[in-house]
């Protein structure tokens, strides 16, 4: 066999101590039990921690990795062809490989991983075969001819770009039967995050962390740009308004390796989603765009890469689906970057932003508690956990919202759970800077006094906070729970 020397490159890349994921690297490590070899994909949005989790997983196995580059103006499929090359010959020990077709190098890369437990990773896979549409063609037949021949190699698709993943791989008839794991990574729960935060060195309270991940979201690559010795709103300056911030320039990254020449329109459907959620009507009259397929699909597109959710609203007294849905940016890093980064850009290009105190925003605090409501529905099983609700009880759960017609008064509740036994358990998300009052209880009383409750249904009212509550709000009884979520920061679930 080949000399492999990718091993010792993975190894000293994983030095740093790995956070979270254990259920993704139980479930493919569970792959070498089989007696045959495995065909993995694994999508996220950019930045999620795909290409860190394989390391992670071929940490101290033999460990192949290639990835190619972005399909910029003048790179062509040879480009892709040379890079692949010059990777495959520095890791199996071969000098000046030169192919002009991908079954050559496949043929290559299939003898020098021949025996034994074998990883091999196609990172950003969507690039590698852009410009060669015989690219997956080859690689399907490299994988039935020749890589399934050793029964401990796993071969691992990987790439930011879900929805060329999803119509080419995954729903391709040509890679049916033959994908033994399909992973979608997402974000990191809390506590994770907050492990993340702690190896960081950022020693700032719960608050505080809250206030980042209303920003980073659970986006690991995010979390390890925060620096020690700033506090949040410091950090956020610093990697949002400068102009040589991480995260000032991460927005067109994101659209331009994801969505290339349509991205303008789906920066368009963020912008739109950005002040909270909407219909498809809504969209389409805000876009000024018809409410043809063409949209259904470029939303769909982004539901596929992480960055909205489709929220569909149901019938209580059935618990089936209602044709009613919205459609939510659950991306946090989107939405602040649209609301406080995209408008102030030219005076943040001027230097002009930096002394910004970040609750002097326009909309802070409204945004803050949309980015909270991401946060909560994203750690939705930890509720449960809290709230002592079997998964297998749950009917549905989701933000619910009722329309407004002449009967039927408007209601919209920010997270409602249904189960079995007709029990609704209606949770209020609050983010706060100081304590919460008593006015949370009439608020909750006057959203239930809309909301249209069954016969034989009971409603349990929840309230999840961070920054605490007042004596008053619990001496009253209202609630029927009352969930702290600083706390979930340091449990391990």
């Amino acid at each position: 066999m080949y000399n492999c020397i990718s091993y010792e490159k993975n190894k000293i890349m994983s030095n740093s101590a790995f956070i979270g994921r254990k259920n993704e690297l139980e479930t493919l490590n569970a792959l070498f039990l089989k007696k045959s070899a495995s065909l993995v994909v694994i999508k996220g949005r950019r930045r999620i921690g795909k290409s860190r989790l394989v390391q992670e997983f071929a940490k101290d196995k033999s460990f192949f990795v290639f990835s190619g580059i972005a399909p910029v103006e003048g790179i062509l499929a040879q480009s892709q062809r040379d890079v692949f090359a010059k990777q495959l010959g520095n890791q199996i020990g071969l000098s000046s490989i030169q192919s002009q077709d991908w079954t050559d190098l496949f043929t290559l890369l299939a003898k020098g991983s021949s025996e034994g437990p074998v990883i091999i990773l196609f990172d950003e896979i969507s690039w590698m075969g852009s410009k060669d549409p015989t690219f997956l063609g080859k690689l399907k037949n490299a994988w039935d001819l020749e890589f399934t021949k050793n029964k401990e190699l796993i071969l691992i698709l990987c790439g930011s770009v879900s929805t060329w993943i999803e119509q080419n791989i995954i729903s391709s008839t040509a890679f049916f039967g033959r994908i033994s794991l399909s992973l979608n990574l997402e974000e990191l729960p809390l506590n994770d995050c907050s492990k993340l935060l702690d190896r960081q060195g950022f020693i700032g309270s719960a608050y505080e962390k809250f206030k980042i991940l209303s920003v980073c979201g659970g986006v690991p690559w995010y979390l390890e740009q925060i620096r020690p010795d700033l506090n949040a709103d410091d950090n956020i300056k610093n990697l949002c308004f400068s102009k040589s911030g991480m995260l000032f320039n991460e927005f067109n990254l994101i659209f331009h390796d994801l969505f290339e020449k349509r991205s303008e329109l789906y920066r368009s459907i963020a912008s739109v989603l950005a002040s909270g959620a909407k219909e498809y009507n809504q969209i389409s009259q805000e876009l000024k765009y018809p409410k043809s397929g063409a949209l259904s699909s470029y939303i769909e597109d982004m539901i596929q890469s992480g960055f909205i959710t489709r929220d569909y609203t149901w019938s209580i007294k059935t618990g089936k689906p209602a044709r009613l849905s919205h459609f939510r940016l659950s991306d946090n890093y989107l939405r602040f970057y649209l609301k406080f980064v995209m408008p102030n850009k030219e005076k943040i290009m001027q230097d002009s932003f930096r002394d910004i105190k970040m609750d002097t925003l326009p909309g802070w605090r409204a945004i803050l508690g949309l980015q909270f409501e991401n946060l909560a529905l994203k750690n939705r099983k930890v509720i449960w956990q809290k709230l002592k609700i079997k998964p297998e009880d749950i009917v549905v759960n989701n933000p619910f919202f009722q329309r407004k017609t002449v009967k039927t008064p408007g209601c919209q509740i920010d997270y409602l759970i249904q189960t079995c036994f007709n029990t609704l358990f209606v949770c209020e998300v609050k983010f706060t800077q100081t304590e919460i009052k008593t006015d949370v209880i009439q608020e909750m009383k006057d959203k239930l006094s809309r909301f249209i409750l069954p016969r034989r249904f009971s409603c349990w009212p929840i309230l999840i906070h961070v920054n605490g509550v007042s004596e008053n709000v619990v001496d009253q009884g209202y609630f029927t729970k009352i969930i702290d979520f600083s706390q979930l920061l340091e449990e391990d679930h």
